[in-house]
């Protein structure tokens, strides 16, 4: 990648992206060892069991391994650094504890129950359960039942407790967009409009880019529905792996869906909401063919969708928790693919404004995209350092 750019316009920006990529991709599957604190997450969903760093200006959310032979160190000046067999890969910034954690509404319920925090981006499952949860049809690789049955979350989230945490994690911790999740229903709108309307509190009262996420619904008209109420600037509708066979496997509510489905949802999503501003997460490691997932990941984005290429995140409780993340170099394949591919179609996740494909930290497709970078984030950005 680095023949793309001169030597001198590399030597300004510091190290070679392309050695950063294959960092960010070899540690988000082995894991990072940690010999100095970093802000993590455990349990639940989302990006758990994970540290939340910086990677020379990356976001990345990294597993925490105590037998990994990457290991974060602390150095001079209150520095970090990522080394490996003791030679020193990159500079990291940790994020801190945030602020707003330490308050609490009203009725004593913790903000951090409420939402989180992942690096500069605010985070919460509104409706914390799914009806496939506990039954033949559980997705796999989630986890959303185990933060509850922990005590470390409240079921359901009120439109203005988020709005009142929103404000909160904006002022004091520089919060610049919000991803609300919701647990599917048996609802026709599968919980769409209440994550909407969780959705449209918190543009109001805290001015931040929202993406909402959900199943697709069972009648088209009610993405419409969801669109007029003005509570998302994208969307998430989350297909998981474009092997049928796999889905079936790991998620079999999501397999009876049909991707067939998911394909006609995204395109009347992409109608209302724009090029790049829908997105699907797609996740590898699960035994699927990589030809099926990049021939996959080329529709969505021709029909305008983010396809969000992460590697497996083996979730504490759930069915997947003992499967191992897939290989690095496997994953780097799909990525290099999938990204110049994107790259092809001029899609980049300046396009998706809020969530996961704006936020980039668990997953390295855009750092295998260094052309078409938003531009680094310094780590003093989120890391109030």
């Amino acid at each position: 990648m680095t023949g793309l750019m001169g030597e001198e316009t590399v030597a300004a920006q510091g190290p070679d992206p392309a050695a950063i990529a294959s960092v960010i991709v070899a540690v988000q599957s082995a894991g990072i060892r940690l010999e100095t604190p970093v802000e993590t997450r455990t349990g639940g969903a989302g990006p758990t069991d994970a540290g939340m760093l910086w990677i020379e200006g990356f976001p990345v959310t990294v597993p925490t391994t105590p037998s990994s032979e990457y290991v974060l160190r602390s150095e001079d000046n209150g520095a970090q650094g990522l080394y490996r067999h003791g030679e020193r890969l990159a500079s990291v910034t940790g994020a801190r504890r945030p602020r707003f954690y330490d308050r609490a509404t009203a009725d004593g319920t913790p903000y951090w129950k409420i939402a989180l925090l992942h690096l500069d981006s605010l985070a919460s499952t509104v409706v914390q359960a799914c009806n496939y949860w506990n039954t033949a049809d559980q997705c796999a690789f989630c986890g959303i039942g185990v933060s509850l049955d922990s005590g470390s979350t409240v079921a359901r989230k009120t439109p203005e407790q988020l709005a009142e945490v929103a404000v909160a994690a904006k002022e004091l911790d520089g919060a610049v967009d919000a991803t609300l999740t919701t647990g599917s229903s048996v609802a026709p709108d599968r919980g769409a409009r209440y994550v909407a309307r969780c959705g449209r509190a918190v543009k109001d009262a805290a001015g931040l880019p929202v993406e909402i996420q959900f199943e697709p619904p069972r009648e088209l008209g009610i993405l419409d529905e969801v669109h007029g109420t003005g509570g998302a600037d994208a969307v998430g509708i989350h297909v998981e792996t474009f092997d049928p066979a796999v889905l079936a496997r790991v998620a079999p509510g999501k397999a009876r869906t049909g991707l067939d489905t998911y394909y006609r949802t995204w395109e009347r999503a992409v109608a209302l909401w724009g090029r790049g501003r829908v997105s699907t997460y797609v996740i590898l490691g699960m035994g699927e063919d990589p030809d099926l997932t990049v021939e996959g990941c080329r529709r969505a984005v021709d029909i305008g969708v983010y396809p969000f290429v992460v590697p497996l995140r083996p979730v504490a409780g759930s069915l997947l928790a003992d499967a191992a993340p897939p290989d690095a170099a496997y994953t780097d394949r799909v990525y290099q693919k999938v990204a110049a591919y994107m790259t092809e179609r001029n899609m980049s996740s300046a396009d998706a404004v809020a969530g996961c494909a704006r936020c980039q930290a668990c997953s390295a497709l855009n750092a295998v995209q260094p052309l078409l970078q938003i531009g680094r984030r310094p780590g003093s950005a989120g890391s109030g350092s």
